[in-house]
């Protein structure tokens, strides 16, 4: 879901004091007004913006609401009917000097009484019937995020969601394909919110939330894992057993004189990806360790070593 960012499209701070935003508002009223735009589209769609940002910012509650939760947790909360309730655009307008009369409770055909186009503000809001060729308005999309294990990521899921839209509450079952990993979005189309004044529904849209695994770290596709082996066995190299998150063991060949903190990778180990065959890679680092303390014995064979020039 696109974010909306009511400050910008005021050109105003954050921090701006309601005086400001008031005349933020006037300003691009008279330069985007129907009366000024003469038929304009892209002005008619400005006229919109601007006025639900100033719906949304002149009002107190409603701006806390948005400041707390960002554009998308605000548009889950606040269908459009919500954001415009109570707002007398006509009285606004008629105080801003843009003449009121041109926003009536009906669509009325030809010209207004001072030459303007006349549009209808039905219910106090811009998206009632801006004009006699506005297309429906679409509800606001929601977003539902979902976390998932590894496992599901290998393999798909079926998963039931309780989501709420409007003041309802649904059960619903996602099917999570393979390789969806965090980041990645599912449309449900109609399963959004209601759209005001008898338009279509929004979406709904799924995205996964990976839960973090014990034994392995994830980037992208990539999976990545530690071992740890001993001084010795860095210098005359090993073979070690690792797992993969598909419950499989590989045998991973190190080499006499590896380097601590070497990444190996075991190519096409990793995550699948989404809508494709190939997977993702598996990287195993390699930690040397280091004893602190040592033995008599051992201490005596290091600098038998040491003598020996290793």
């Amino acid at each position: 879901m696109s974010e909306t960012d009511y400050y910008k499209i005021l050109g105003v701070d954050k921090t701006a004091a309601d005086d400001d935003i008031k005349k933020a508002y006037r300003k691009l009223a008279m330069k985007y007004h129907p009366d000024h735009a003469k038929g304009d589209k892209a002005a008619e769609e400005k006229f919109k913006q601007i006025s639900e940002a100033y719906a949304v910012l002149s009002d107190k509650e409603k701006r806390q609401q948005y400041d707390t939760f960002g554009s998308a947790g605000f548009q889950q909360r606040y269908s459009r009917e919500d954001i415009f309730k109570g707002f007398d655009f006509e009285d606004i307008l008629r105080g801003f000097g843009l003449g009121g009369e041109g926003f009536s409770s009906r669509q009325k055909g030809g010209r207004g009484g001072r030459g303007g186009t006349r549009f209808s503000f039905e219910g106090g809001s811009p998206f009632g019937n801006f004009s006699a060729h506005q297309a429906p308005i679409k509800g606001s999309d929601l977003v539902y995020e979902l976390p998932i294990t590894l496992q599901e990521v290998m393999t798909g899921a079926s998963k039931q969601i309780r989501f709420q839209h409007g003041t309802q509450s649904e059960n619903l079952t996602v099917k999570i394909p393979k390789g969806m990993t965090s980041g990645k979005k599912l449309r449900i189309a109609g399963k959004g919110e209601a759209g005001p004044y008898g338009g279509p529904p929004g979406d709904l849209y799924i995205t996964t939330q990976l839960i973090e695994d014990p034994m392995f770290s994830v980037k992208g596709h990539d999976l990545h894992i530690k071992r740890s082996i001993k001084l010795t066995e860095s210098l005359l190299g090993v073979t070690l057993s690792i797992p993969t998150v598909d419950e499989k063991q590989l045998s991973l060949k190190v080499p006499p004189g590896v380097k601590h903190k070497t990444q190996m990778r075991l190519s096409g180990n990793g995550l699948p990806r989404m809508n494709e065959e190939t997977r993702g890679d598996l990287y195993v680092q390699i930690d040397v360790q280091t004893p602190r303390h040592l033995t008599k014995e051992q201490r005596e064979l290091i600098e038998q070593l040491a003598k020996s020039g290793l």
